[in-house]
């Protein structure tokens, strides 16, 4: 991942979880899947690694969905996990919260679920394929991957209508121009596959069961289980 990328997200970083909501046409729906895609009881002890955790808006959800969960967050921009640590200010026992460039470095620890959300799109193939290896490396048997992400659609018809849909949907949502435009600036650093390609990488890396649990236009919830 470019350093460039973190510096474009260190400067989103005090607004992103307002804007988000906005940016993400059916939000609920979408972080909703990605949580409910986590194969474990609410009171299990479990551990998480989000890749990208931002701001730790998915690290939340996961939280209070899984209230004995510890959670590790990793991203390369020290200012959104600034944010993430204030988040979590009350609990700092749950959360562990690394700098690192998930891309570059090896993942480090085991984990019953790695996930991730609007993160891995910036990586190109032969990084999401590389990634994809590394994730199921530190995944213990029965252990998930669950990517809410977006995806390149199939054709370059089929894109240009994700990118209408989506610019249509945000507006009936009532996005600021300024928002809008931040996103524009943030999607030039977009390398997105499709979501074909990725399941693909991810049966070569030794996925099981993958599978997509969500999708909307460009807006899609995918991954796999470690199983022998």
């Amino acid at each position: 991942m470019r350093a460039g990328t973190g510096a474009v997200f260190d400067g989103a970083a005090a607004n992103y979880d307002r804007a988000r909501r906005q940016l993400v046409p059916l939000f609920d729906d979408f972080y909703g899947a990605a949580v409910g895609a986590i194969p474990y009881g609410r009171e299990d002890e479990i551990r998480v690694l989000d890749l990208g955790a931002g701001t730790g808006l998915l690290s939340a959800m996961i939280a209070r969905a899984f209230p004995r969960t510890r959670i590790t967050l990793v991203d390369i921009s020290p200012e959104m996990l600034g944010v993430a640590r204030q988040r979590f200010v009350d609990e700092p026992a749950r959360f562990e919260l690394r700098v690192m460039d998930y891309a570059e470095e090896p993942l480090l620890g085991e984990y019953d679920a790695v996930v991730s959300a609007l993160s891995i799109h910036h990586l190109d193939g032969d990084e999401k394929r590389e990634l994809f290896r590394k994730v199921y490396g530190v995944l213990r048997e029965g252990g998930v991957f669950i990517n809410a992400d977006q995806v390149l659609g199939e054709t370059s018809e089929t894109e240009a209508r994700y990118r209408e849909a989506w610019l249509r949907q945000v507006r009936e949502r009532g996005v600021s121009e300024g928002d809008l435009s931040a996103a524009l600036v943030r999607m030039r650093e977009d390398k997105s596959s499709t979501l074909d390609e990725q399941r693909a990488w991810l049966e070569e890396a030794g996925f099981r069961e993958v599978g997509c649990w969500y999708k909307d236009y460009s807006f899609a919830v995918y991954g796999g289980c470690k199983r022998d």
